[in-house]
């Protein structure tokens, strides 16, 4: 472990394909590499994937470039198609070598969101901005030459924002930097000395869109609150301000000649609007979700499209030279649009949009966006069952058991898919023990295993830890009953904070990672997962008293209190109360003493004696606290009361 310290630290993964191959959850960002006919796309399942632009490509996949552990918000291609940079949810801003979609760098001067990114063409520098108030201009040169070993990377900052940023807009040539946040106004920077220019006032909600002209000298915002403005950044104020839409506006384009503006946002419509005759606008296409990103197709007579849920489309432009005519044909109606039918489309996938945890704390059932019905092992990280169209609340009721394991995870479906987060402690994540038969394991004399523990151990199987071995000295891997998939990904974050290391289940066992990991995991999961050493044991003290149908004034004088195993079953207080107490045992000082195994009698301490919680008989096969959730519903303390059925 580390010397340095910190937070507490949380062990995360995720249950997903080997290759998830299309977005979950939506697609915030577009990149088009018109030289390698290449779009990049960012989404909110933290995946960037790259597809095929050209005509008659079936399967437009590429590749997915995985490294971000939360939403991807933004990216940027640069360097002629080199490399890309990206922001995230995840606090880091990240640099890719584009081509073969690896990480080359990951920069953490951010302090929470990343929100939006943008680009000086001309200077290769990036700026990057989000919820932490701040901007942070870097020099893509700069950043591209970084290596693992040397990621030392000084930064020019801008300050002076009171509120959190959700966009960004620079010129080619790196002059004027735009920011808008929710402050509700546009700040203006120059980005060469970091010094403030202005602050524009006039939209009446978030800032969500900018463009800038190529001289600096306009500027047009889109806002959440349904209008586009724009602005003569010379003349310090807004010339016109265009209500086209009738909803938040997220995403706009610009011409190279900064003639004409595409929009698109909240109300699913792209239009194309002429900056000098704000009247003169057109519906381009309808788009069947809310607009997140748009970009020009390599020509420019066409743009990309992406959405909340997940889909990416292609739509043709309308031909400038004839926009004056259309414009007179056309009016603000959603039947009257330029195109119905995009010419490619590159469909979404499902996201998982409920889930129900099953009293087993094992298995998880799912909805996801298309209605399917789906069943999870979160012990062995993996997909069971698609259950397909099905009545989700009438199967959750179906399986429903009557047994308690307490909660060890978390889960969370931010990205459209089933994140897991262990237990923030030792305390949390190693609480659930249940017997070997319940976990379809076969160990002699059904032992009790540690959901937690076997878990922890499956993820780091393949972690070359110098101190994985037995008694004997040879290496233990593993929990030696399953392993989860090695495409699994695994990640360790600080408690409600940023992501310290992330990396796939298989490649734990390469150099880098094993010293990373070294760096990383807690000890406590180190003793458990590498070290196997057994978790502590849940106890749960109770009151054990005679029933008050046969109760003598003697036995309302008497107040048994006991500790064991919160996994005993009442078999096994049967078994106590038939040798300790109605055999003859002595019961005083029995605060110290525990359910027994022995048996005493000829006939099975449940035909004996039964034991009641509230005046409910238990079943003998029921565990403690099972019974404390299920029946005694009460933060007092626990009691059970025993009746003699036979001497």
């Amino acid at each position: 472990m580390s010397s340095i310290m910190r937070k507490k630290t949380q062990v995360s993964f995720v249950i997903r394909d080997e290759e998830e191959r299309r977005h979950k959850n939506g697609v915030s960002s577009l990149q088009l590499d018109p030289i390698q006919g290449r779009l990049y796309s960012a989404g909110r399942d933290g995946i960037i994937r790259v597809w095929h632009t050209g005509t008659g490509t079936q399967d437009r996949y590429i590749q997915s470039m995985e490294h971000h552990t939360d939403w991807v918000n933004d990216i940027v291609l640069c360097c002629g198609g080199k490399n890309l940079i990206s922001a995230s949810s995840d606090t880091t801003v990240k640099v890719w070598n584009a081509p073969k979609g690896f990480c080359m760098s990951t920069l953490r001067t951010h302090k929470d969101y990343v929100r939006t990114l943008a680009y000086a063409k001309d200077k290769e520098q990036v700026a990057s901005a989000g919820l932490d108030r701040a901007i942070f201009l870097w020099d893509v040169n700069t950043l591209t030459a970084l290596t693992a070993s040397n990621n030392t990377v000084t930064t020019s900052s801008l300050v002076g924002n009171k509120e959190s940023i959700y966009s960004l807009a620079m010129n080619p040539p790196g002059t004027i930097l735009v920011s808008g946040s929710t402050e509700k106004v546009l700040r203006v920077w120059d980005p060469r000395n970091c010094s403030r220019l202005m602050k524009l006032k006039g939209h009446a909600d978030n800032v969500k869109a900018l463009v800038v002209s190529r001289d600096g000298l306009q500027c047009v915002s889109g806002s959440s609150d349904g209008t586009i403005k724009l602005w003569s950044l010379s003349q310090q104020r807004c010339v016109s301000t265009i209500r086209v839409h009738s909803e938040a506006v997220w995403a706009l384009l610009a011409t190279e000649t900064f003639s004409h503006i595409i929009s698109g946002g909240r109300d699913r419509l792209v239009i194309i609007t002429e900056l000098k005759n704000p009247d003169n606008f057109m519906i381009v296409c309808e788009e069947t979700a809310p607009i997140l990103k748009m970009c020009f197709t390599a020509d420019q007579l066409g743009v990309w499209v992406s959405t909340s849920d997940s889909d990416i489309r292609c739509w043709k432009l309308p031909p400038h030279n004839s926009l004056s005519d259309m414009y007179n044909q056309n009016s603000y109606n959603t039947n009257n649009v330029y195109q119905t039918q995009p010419m490619y489309h590159i469909p979404g996938g499902r996201a998982i949009k409920h889930y129900t945890v099953l009293n087993d704390k094992r298995h998880i059932l799912t909805k996801d966006t298309a209605n399917h019905v789906m069943l999870y092992d979160v012990l062995k990280a993996s997909k069971l069952e698609d259950l397909g169209e099905i009545d989700y609340d009438e199967e959750v009721k179906k399986r429903f058991k009557m047994v308690y394991v307490p909660n060890w995870f978390n889960v969370d479906l931010k990205t459209g898919m089933l994140t897991i987060h262990l237990g923030q402690d030792e305390t949390d994540c190693l609480s659930a023990w249940v017997s070997a038969k319940e976990a379809g394991l076969t160990i002699e004399n059904d032992q009790k295993v540690n959901f937690g523990a076997l878990l922890l151990q499956a993820l780091l199987e393949h972690w070359n830890h110098p101190n994985r071995a037995n008694e004997g000295g040879q290496k233990v891997m593993g929990n030696s009953f399953f392993s989860v998939p090695l495409h699994t990904p695994l990640i360790f974050s600080e408690v409600g904070g940023r992501t310290l290391y992330r990396l796939q289940v298989g490649d734990a066992g390469g150099e880098t990672e094993s010293n990373l990991l070294m760096e990383t995991v807690p000890s406590w999961v180190v003793d458990v997962a590498v070290e196997m050493a057994a978790p502590k044991l849940n106890k749960l003290p109770f009151y054990l008293l005679s029933h008050s149908s046969c109760q003598s004034k003697q036995d309302r004088q008497k107040k048994d209190r006991l500790v064991a195993n919160d996994f005993i079953q009442c078999r096994k207080v049967a078994e106590h109360v038939v040798e300790k107490i109605i055999g003859g045992g002595d019961v005083n000082g029995a605060s110290s003493s525990k359910p027994t195994n022995e048996d005493s009698g000829n006939d099975p301490p449940e035909e004996r004696v039964e034991l009641l919680c509230c005046d409910q008989v238990l079943d003998p096969n029921m565990d403690l606290r099972t019974v404390r959730h299920f029946i005694w519903k009460s933060n007092v303390e626990f009691t059970l009361h025993y009746r003699v059925l036979k001497q």
